[in-house]
């Protein structure tokens, strides 16, 4: 990602709309047409949805996820969701988005977004998402930008008042305080026997699993507060809203237009029509306000807010200033208040701090300090007091924070029990420390912390979820009370079942061997797993720690393989809806695996050339491999540019193949010949892919190359040993390990003679029946020129001829 607009050109694209216009899906499907890519949302909860999105279509091990306190990186990643304080301003990527850009006017992190708009960009290719009121805004700051005018794919209509009983099914409820939320879900789950609730304070662990039971229709109601408004997808039909005023961190006012419209279009997604209205506690939406919302039309946006980014570290007091400098355009109106400027202000007027704020290092660290966010949203005396000591101790001793004392911090915050508010205020305060343990350089041991302050996180998620509930939804509705009991290693007596070994849902069990957790928590177990925690055997059934959990089934192709939990019925609808989530990214790793880690997503996009679209389309097909007769056509209109792109992937052209190098790794064959199997809904022939040479006979009558075999003769050979042996042959020193290669294979000479004429030796005993034919002729003068000139011919030829030992 650049930091600078001007670095590289880029093409800039702008797509503003209303909601349900399809503009995040374009801008990730955009995005995966490109080798690398990175999009900003403005929610952690959007990130999770966006990478759950983006890892089902191509595997966890492409995909990097990075929030103030959540971070999954894989060793290699090549595409980035993250929220947009959180992208990595000093990563180069060739596709870069930013969804929301209208959040550049809000009030506290407008100043964030506006950075992005100026100065972040892809070395390719940047889109920039949200409003149609940004549009003379983006017209004037970036003059050479491609509009696009985003089109609403269904109707939103008003629907009046309603009561809480007559809300039909799939609706929302919104509200702009937490108590306020909780009061009105009470309410629904007398009325209707369950409910859902979403807030921006949840953990992602305990959002997904509430959105979860939503989406799954286990509720049919969800209360929330406007963190549902930012691009959360739900199967909503209708949004009501209990309050038209909130707190916006400096009073209480009315909602916009702009912004009720911006919740209530969550209602009626992709083609469905949705509809909007208020509780009848409230009186009707004005008429102007009720068109204005209809017809999506709105007041543009005509200042954005701004802080200089180009500050000064010389000292606490000249960081202030450069904080503080005015803009120079009209467009920007500096940022009026915000939580790290005033932690600067307060801690920069501390004696202890001003003794050690001496130099640019210390100052940038002040400043690294005074961003931690005040997620308890509480006095923020007691805040910068935290603050203040973490400061003093970075600059103390070795430049640690002290253990003892980040124990003493911690350890009060590990304790799962307490009703919602205070499990809820104990996960804003392990949210500060998990945020200071992915700091660089500030712990001691910092991934045993992270792994701490995570665990105690997902803790206090679960433990929130079951009180929520426990609180708003009937059991009669939902078995919320069912636990899973991690059974011993003997199964059940009569029991057949494929989870006999994995555990039992019950309501009560007394002395049950093993550990007991909710269905919630094994399901987040599964959830976080890293590929490596999960089995699958040639048959593609998955297993997690050594329980059998799904299996692939046959999908419309080999590169499109379906899941089939082990017993579904087990599962309530949200918890079976998020492990099929992960299992599907899984799917696409084991895909990737076979392809030998080919990014075929990122070649065969409509922005990509034709012929290269061929290439990677057919490489794709084959799982990485395909006959130099499918691709020699397409291969030669290739560019050079673009025949270098694909060898920097691994694409190699080879003597009969052209291939991705890894898709011939031993694993990656293994994936393959599953992958086969599964498809062709038979098992493997015997030997495959274990075996480099089978006869012809085993296959019987199977498709050799699907298996990454190539019949020569009578013998299948691996293609990986084809290639080795073309290759060899056409090697003026390769002979010799062309001759141990065929050795190991133990063929016999008749049919090493057609190997050879196949990858194009010959073998000696057709020269000397040449030569007999030839007896009492006078050799010509050039014959042993020409035998010469055969050069490694006779060497092949004679080991051709040699019994196997």
């Amino acid at each position: 990602m650049s930091s600078s607009p001007s670095s590289r050109p880029s093409v800039v694209v702008a797509e503003l709309g209303p909601t349900n216009t399809g503009k995040t899906y374009r801008a990730i499907e955009r995005m995966l047409e490109h080798d690398s890519g990175i999009i900003g949302l403005p929610l952690r909860l959007l990130a999770r949805e966006v990478y759950d999105r983006v890892t089902a279509k191509v595997g966890e091990g492409r995909v990097a996820l990075m929030t103030g306190e959540e971070k999954r990186i894989p060793p290699r990643p090549d595409y980035w969701i993250c929220t947009v304080e959180a992208m990595p301003t000093d990563r180069q990527v060739d596709f870069l988005a930013v969804d929301e850009i209208q959040l550049a006017a809000h009030r506290e992190r407008g100043h964030v977004f506006t950075d992005r708009l100026l100065h972040a960009r892809g070395r390719k290719e940047t889109w920039f998402l949200g409003a149609e009121t940004m549009r003379p805004m983006v017209q004037a700051l970036i003059p050479h930008a491609s509009m696009k005018r985003a089109t609403r794919l269904s109707q939103l209509r008003y629907s009046g008042r309603k009561s809480l009983k007559s809300l039909p099914p799939r609706s929302a409820v919104v509200a702009f305080s937490a108590d306020r939320v909780y009061e009105l879900a009470e309410s629904l789950r007398r009325l209707r026997g369950g409910v859902a609730v979403v807030l921006g304070a949840l953990s992602p662990r305990t959002r997904n699993a509430q959105v979860a039971m939503y989406q799954s229709g286990e509720v049919q109601y969800l209360v929330a507060t406007d963190a549902i408004g930012m691009g959360l997808n739900l199967d909503l039909n209708h949004v009501a809203f209990a309050t038209l005023s909130k707190f916006d961190g400096a009073e209480q006012r009315d909602l916009y237009p702009d912004e009720l419209a911006q919740i209530a279009g969550r209602a009626g997604r992709h083609l469905n029509d949705g509809s909007f209205g208020a509780l009848n506690t409230l009186p009707e939406l004005p008429p102007r306000v009720v068109t204005a919302i209809e017809s999506h039309r709105f007041p543009a946006v005509r200042s954005l807010i701004w802080r200089n980014s180009l500050l000064d570290f010389s000292s606490p007091e000249a960081l202030l200033d450069s904080l503080s400098r005015a803009p120079r355009d009209n467009a920007f109106v500096r940022v009026e208040r915000a939580d790290d400027f005033d932690a600067l202000k307060g801690l920069s007027a501390v004696p202890a701090i001003r003794e050690v704020t001496t130099d640019k290092a210390s100052v940038e660290l002040l400043w690294q300090v005074c961003q931690v966010p005040d997620f308890r949203k509480g006095l923020f005396g007691q805040h910068v007091a935290l603050l203040r000591e973490t400061f003093l101790q970075l600059t103390a001793g070795d430049g640690k924070l002290d253990p003892t004392w980040l124990g003493r911090q911690v350890s009060p915050l590990d304790d799962a029990s307490g009703d919602i508010h205070t499990l809820m205020d104990r996960l804003a305060a392990i949210r500060i420390w998990t945020y200071i343990s992915h700091r660089p350089g500030w712990l001691h041991d910092a991934e045993e912390w992270q792994e701490r302050t995570r665990r105690i996180e997902d803790a206090l998620g679960d433990a929130l979820h079951e009180r929520l509930v426990e609180r708003f939804v009937q059991r009669a509705a939902r078995r919320s009370a069912r636990r899973f009991v991690r059974a011993s290693a003997q199964p059940q007596v009569g029991s057949d079942s494929p989870f006999a070994k994995l555990g039992q849902l019950l309501t009560e069990v007394p002395g049950a061997e093993g550990a007991v957790m909710t269905e919630e928590q094994f399901v987040q177990r599964v959830v976080d797993a890293t590929h490596d925690a999960f089995e699958v055997d040639p048959m593609g059934r998955i297993s997690f720690e050594s329980q059998p959990l799904a299996r692939l089934v046959r999908g419309r192709d080999r590169r499109s393989p379906q899941l089939a939990l082990a017993e579904p019925e087990v599962w309530t609808g949200g918890a079976r809806q998020r492990l099929e989530r992960r299992l599907v990214a899984l799917a696409k790793d084991l895909v990737t695996e076979a392809m030998g880690g080919f990014p075929a997503e990122s070649f065969t996009g409509e922005s990509r050339a034709p012929a290269m679209r061929g290439v990677a389309y057919r490489l794709a097909e084959g799982l990485g491999v395909i006959s130099q007769g499918e691709a020699r056509e397409q291969w030669k209109l290739l560019d050079e540019e673009s025949r270098e792109r694909l060898k920097a992937q691994g694409v190699h052209e080879g003597q009969r193949f052209l291939y991705v190098t890894g898709a011939l790794s031993p694993q990656a064959l293994e994936r393959r010949a599953m992958l086969t199997a599964l498809f062709q809904q038979a098992p493997c022939p015997q030997g495959i892919p274990q075996e480099p040479a089978l006869n012809v006979a085993t296959l019987a009558g199977r498709n050799a190359r699907s298996f990454g075999y190539e019949v020569i003769g009578p013998v299948a050979l691996r293609i990986d040993i084809v290639e080795r042996l073309g290759e060899e042959l056409r090697s003026p020193q390769g002979a010799r390990q062309a001759q141990a290669l065929m050795q190991q294979l133990r063929l016999d000479g008749g049919v090493r003679a057609q190997v050879l004429r196949a990858l194009g030796g010959q073998p000696q005993g057709a020269a000397s029946k040449r030569r007999r034919r030839k007896r009492g002729r006078k050799p010509s003068a050039t014959a042993p020129e020409a035998n010469g000139a055969r050069g490694r011919e006779p060497a092949a030829s004679k080991w051709l001829n040699e019994r196997p030992s």
